[in-house]
């Protein structure tokens, strides 16, 4: 054993040497310890005057982070200029950490600028495997924001990935996202899907979309399918917090539909459309349409369903009396147009539509006349004789009266005011021409084309079309619009005879789209796009880039409108021509279809061959004015919507197949209709495929 004294001699000597460890490792770890107080990897909540000024006081070895951090802001700020300026002043030479920073602020930018195609770029380029849990979050974020809200399979998967990084609001926004985007895919959509084995939670998904399709007109049989797919599947985020959507369904109750107030114009300038929904109404309810389809019902002899004037679809087309302008108001896309008789088609141009209520004998409909009296006495009426819902009232300035007094009655009104109101007791059903509009710029879309031309009248009725149109094309991604007016039959046909044709010269058309407060995304704030410029204008005539037109015209305009197009285009351009259903009226013959070769056209299923007895029982009914049974057809439709009221409320997303068109119900109860689309082709009318 040593002496004490030695022990304490070499502890003596042991001492300065473990001092001057502690000071050299004290020293090597300033630098590390600097930088680790500006952690780009970490969330940034301070404002970019506060990190400029630390980039203006820090050394070299911090100053790149503070930048870093100072863009984030910058970008979150939406202050673009700014935040491009900082990062032309990066160095070149950047750390691993760094350039994974940058690219997600590269993408960011991206985004706010619009470009979103470049975004998409520059996050392939990113790794995730060197990524915090903070970029984890933000990358997907973006990755979901350059999608712009398109449902797809790569969507999907962000949001899946993104999921277990979320806590709180920001968890349950997600889930209610996934599920957003996969009831927004289409069949064919989900048909082409393909998933890796692996994908567990993916295919939980997909497991409880076809669930929801399976069971969604029946409220009782979802509560138990989705109660049985959470025990199916007891791990999906999905099962463990349902999508808000799907929850509600859990709290279901099916609106009473024991006594319903119909709320029409029965006399007046109205009254001719009135009846002719009224007809479809009380046909839907009764149960005449449960005939066989491919044998025509009796002609129905209700008195209330017949014109009262004279009145062809071709008449109201070419020029509008008053008491037609004012019809114009109340509901019809095509008040004007009509379309050719189904029995020539060669086939049927859409599957059999399945909106059918089932007819409830215990229903009481009384009918009140919003013609004879002020609308708040005609809504007091109906609520002292027990009314249960409203269906109505048609004309647009007696549903902002409805809208604005706050009646505590369910009521799904015929028409939408100027300004939409989100009630929770009223839904919005109308066949505007901006809602045929906004349909005909989700199909063109859908077909690839990218630069469309709107060719419409010079009117205010060519106005609200171009708007509506414009408007959702930009909403769906698309540049500008360009649009080109034209006057009536005698001016085509003057610019016919002189052989000058219809060059397509469009010029932009410029519309005020909503403000938006931007994208929020998990935490990750991307302040609304900046404006861009417009579309310079294009002439296809002389090889521009116009892929498309939409034509918005009588069936006589028409007939001059297409060769003058083909006098001044070539064939070579494969410019596609796409028309609304005010050009399909009754009476079109073969030469007229030979003449449309290659054009596609819009109108509702019952016109489009879904129940050929019906539309034939409709048709006779009407004299085969289509205008009037595009009405019949809305007023059936408006049975079934009564009938699934509190659905359309209360279970977003849901959908029905109607004679209007697939039907369903945004968050502000406005029913969107999807049309059928057909085509003519070597002189019959066929469905797009």
């Amino acid at each position: 054993m040593l002496p004490s004294k030695v022990v304490r001699h070499k502890a003596g000597r042991f001492v300065p040497v473990l001092l001057a460890g502690l000071i050299l490792a004290a020293c090597s770890g300033q630098g590390p310890q600097q930088t680790s107080n500006v952690n780009i990897q970490g969330p940034a909540t301070g404002r970019s005057d506060y990190y400029l000024q630390q980039v203006q006081q820090s050394s070299d070895d911090s100053k790149t982070d503070w930048q870093l951090l100072a863009i984030r802001a910058l970008l979150k700020e939406g202050k673009y200029p700014q935040a491009n300026d900082q990062i032309s002043q990066l160095p070149q030479q950047l750390s691993a950490v760094q350039q994974q920073e940058l690219l997600l602020l590269r993408a960011q930018m991206q985004i706010g600028q619009q470009d979103f195609g470049g975004a998409q770029q520059t996050l392939g380029q990113e790794k995730t495997d060197g990524l915090s849990e903070d970029q984890q979050v933000r990358y997907y974020a973006l990755q979901i924001a350059a999608a712009q809200n398109r449902p797809s399979l790569a969507l999907l998967r962000a949001y899946i990935a993104q999921e277990p990084l979320l806590k709180g609001a920001d968890h349950q926004s997600n889930i209610d996202a996934t599920w957003q985007a996969l009831t927004q895919m289409t069949q064919d959509q989900l048909n082409a899907l393909v998933i890796n084995a692996d994908e567990n939670t993916l295919q939980g998904w997909l497991d409880l979309l076809n669930t929801w399709h399976t069971n969604s007109q029946d409220p009782q049989m979802l509560k138990a399918a989705i109660k049985d797919w959470q025990t199916r599947y007891p791990q999906n985020p999905g099962a463990k917090s349902l999508p808000t959507q799907l929850s509600q369904v859990q709290n279901f109750t099916k609106a009473s539909t024991s006594t319903i107030a119909l709320l029409l114009p029965v006399n007046g300038q109205a009254q001719v459309f009135a009846n002719a929904i009224q007809k479809g109404f009380n046909d839907a309810k009764n149960g005449v349409l449960n005939a066989p389809a491919a044998q025509p019902a009796p002609a129905a002899t209700d008195a209330n369903a017949q014109p009262s004037t004279p009145q062809t679809g071709a008449a109201n087309a070419q020029q509008p009396t008053e008491a037609n302008a004012a019809a114009n108001t109340v509901v019809s896309p095509a008040m004007a147009g009509n379309m050719p008789p189904q029995t020539e088609q060669s086939q049927p141009a859409a599957q059999p539509a399945t909106a059918a209520a089932q007819p409830d004998s215990n229903a009481q409909v009384k009918v009140y006349d919003t013609s004879s009296q002020p609308i708040a006495q005609v809504m007091q009426q109906a609520q002292q004789d027990g009314a249960t819902i409203v269906v109505g009232p048609l004309l647009k300035n007696d549903v902002e009266s409805v809208v604005n007094s706050q009646t505590p009655l369910n009521v799904l009104a015929l028409n939408e005011p100027e300004q939409v109101q989100n009630h929770p007791n009223i839904c919005y059903f109308a066949l505007s021409p901006e809602d045929e509009a906004r349909d005909a710029a989700h199909h063109i879309y859908e077909q690839g084309k990218r630069q469309p031309l709107l060719l419409v009248p010079r009117s205010s009725y060519g106005d609200r079309v171009s708007k509506a149109f414009a408007q959702e094309w930009q909403q769906l991604g698309g540049s500008t619009v360009l649009q080109q007016r034209f006057g009536g039959v005698s001016e085509l046909k003057q610019g016919i005879n002189s052989g000058a044709g219809i060059a397509l010269s469009g010029t932009p058309l410029t519309v005020e789209q909503p403000q938006s407060a931007g994208v929020a995304i998990a935490g990750l704030t991307i302040p609304a796009p900046q404006t861009s410029t417009p579309a310079p204008a294009a002439d296809a005539s002389s090889g521009g880039s116009v892929d498309a037109v939409y034509i918005v015209a009588s069936q006589d305009e028409l007939q001059l409108i297409k060769p003058m197009i083909a006098m001044r285009t070539s064939s070579r351009n494969n410019i596609a021509l796409y028309a609304s259903s005010r050009s399909a009226q009754a009476g079109a013959g073969p030469d007229f279809r030979l003449e449309m070769e290659g054009l596609q056209f819009s109108d509702i299923p019952l016109l489009s061959g879904s129940n050929p007895g019906l539309m034939q029982q409709a048709a006779k009914s009407f004299n085969n004015d289509y205008s009037l049974v595009r009405l019949y057809a809305m007023g059936i439709d408006a049975w079934t919507l009564a009938n699934h009221f509190n659905q359309m409320r209360q279970v977003p997303g849901f959908a029905i197949d109607g004679n209007t068109g697939k039907l369903s119900a945004d968050t502000d109860c406005v029913i969107n209709r999807k049309l059928a689309w057909n085509q003519y082709r070597q002189g019959q009318i066929v469905p797009v495929q």
